[in-house]
């Protein structure tokens, strides 16, 4: 291991999403799924880590970590409860968070749609109701109206491929509702929506005098290697990126719709992004081997890889490829908007936030434009389907107490944030 340097104006945080953390709203497509019994470890979301309630205590120690930097999710449920409905006081709580972010000297990145829906638009079809864009739009509006003097960086929307994915393809996630149409159907309706979107944050903060503003999504974006190198596998392994990442990040940067969304460009050619959102965890192998029927043979994890406690793959230079190849096609900078691992305890994340922050220095010493990095995550929280049992957090929480624990892991990640970079002595302290 070697000390490496981060440029001082290179900023590190950590994030979070509302419905994994804040606890108390009943009114979202999560809870009602939690309800079911659809949650693995048969926890809910209804606590979570309380962190409604305890706002000023997660900032403080977010401050107390040197973050620089916070990414967060607003809860569409709670702004607006009811269609067209907006929660004066729901807004009002969010608007007090993030001032006290800002007075502590934490930059937000403020993202608008997480994941969850709002009861009454998870029963109108959600993501594949034809009046999505624009009452997303109508959504972004308001909270840009009410919080557009504050923030400045907005994430219109997290990974919209997993969201499609787990909810229309895999089924595992609400409304589980499994169909291939609704999956690209529901990917036009994110394209879109994020493009105008995109168009209205822009025009609310330039309407009120503000020029700094940088809007851009969290894209989810893996590897497919094939594992035995031949041709249908690398045929396979090109399918799955198109359909899993491709179609988005093309859609949402450009504006243009690629095979089989439809073709060219029906909202204008543009470029609908001010920043590369990177949430990057993992890769997945391409088995085409006679063991598959599938045309698109099957995903593995590598046999003889570390993985972390859900069993998957700790392949940190994959987020150098993945970075390298969208900043080779746009040359537009990247923030790394997820980062993490899950580990209970705590044996191997200081390494896993040594090893990928290495390859983010790599990046910016071959010219990349990496800007920020966001560890994921603060705090131990409700990982969907996991549930509470998933530990992704660099701050334990006890969920019986709700009392918060800076791990190993979370100090170093304090001290990388206080001197920009990994001395030697951080290694002798850490990581010998």
């Amino acid at each position: 291991m070697e000390p490496f340097a981060l440029p001082e104006s290179f900023l590190l945080g950590t994030a979070t999403a509302s419905l994994q953390i804040e606890g108390g709203d009943r009114n979202n497509s999560w809870y009602r799924w939690v309800q079911t019994g659809h949650v693995k470890d048969g926890t809910s979301c209804i606590v979570a880590d309380d962190h409604w309630n305890r706002v000023t205590e997660d900032i403080a120690l977010m401050k107390q970590l040197h973050q620089q930097t916070y990414r967060m999710s607003l809860e569409w449920s709670r702004i607006e409860p009811a269609r067209g409905q907006f929660d004066k006081d729901a807004i009002g709580h969010y608007r007090l968070e993030i001032q006290q972010l800002v007075n502590a000297g934490i930059r937000p990145l403020v993202t608008l749609h997480h994941f969850s829906n709002p009861l009454w638009l998870e029963d109108a079809g959600a993501w594949v109701n034809p009046d999505i864009v624009d009452l997303f739009e109508r959504y972004t509006a308001y909270v840009v109206e009410n919080l557009g003097d504050l923030v400045s960086d907005w994430c219109t929307i997290n990974e919209p491929n997993v969201y499609l994915a787990a909810g229309y393809v895999m089924g595992g996630w609400p409304p589980s509702n499994i169909s291939i149409t609704k999956y690209f159907r529901g990917a036009r309706n994110m394209i879109a929506a994020h493009i105008k979107s995109y168009r209205k944050i822009h025009q609310v903060r330039a309407s009120n005098g503000y020029n700094d503003t940088m809007v851009g999504v969290a894209n989810h974006l893996r590897l497919f290697d094939p594992k035995h190198g031949n041709g249908r596998e690398r045929w396979a392994a090109g399918m799955y990126e198109r359909l899993f990442q491709e179609l988005f990040v093309t859609g949402m940067c450009e504006g243009r719709l690629l095979s089989p969304l439809g073709g060219g460009y029906p909202l204008g050619e543009g470029r609908y992004f001010d920043f590369l959102g990177v949430n990057y965890y993992t890769r997945d192998i391409v088995d085409c081997s006679g063991k598959s029927t599938s045309p698109l043979g099957r995903l593995e994890v590598r046999e003889d890889s570390q993985k972390n406690d859900l069993g998957w793959e700790l392949y940190p230079e994959g987020l150098y490829r993945v970075c390298k190849k969208y900043w080779d096609r746009y040359h537009t900078p990247i923030f790394i908007t997820e980062n993490g691992t899950a580990d209970a305890k705590d044996a191997f994340r200081t390494r896993y936030i040594y090893d990928h922050l290495l390859q983010v220095s790599q990046l910016i010493g071959d010219g990349v434009d990496v800007q920020r990095y966001y560890h994921w995550s603060l705090m131990d929280n409700f990982e969907w389907i996991e549930g509470l049992s998933a530990k992704f957090g660099i701050v334990a929480v006890d969920y019986a107490t709700l009392e918060r624990t800076v791990r190993t892991s979370g100090w170093f990640y304090a001290d990388v944030a206080k001197h920009h970079g990994v001395t030697e002595k951080m290694i002798q302290q850490y990581l010998a």
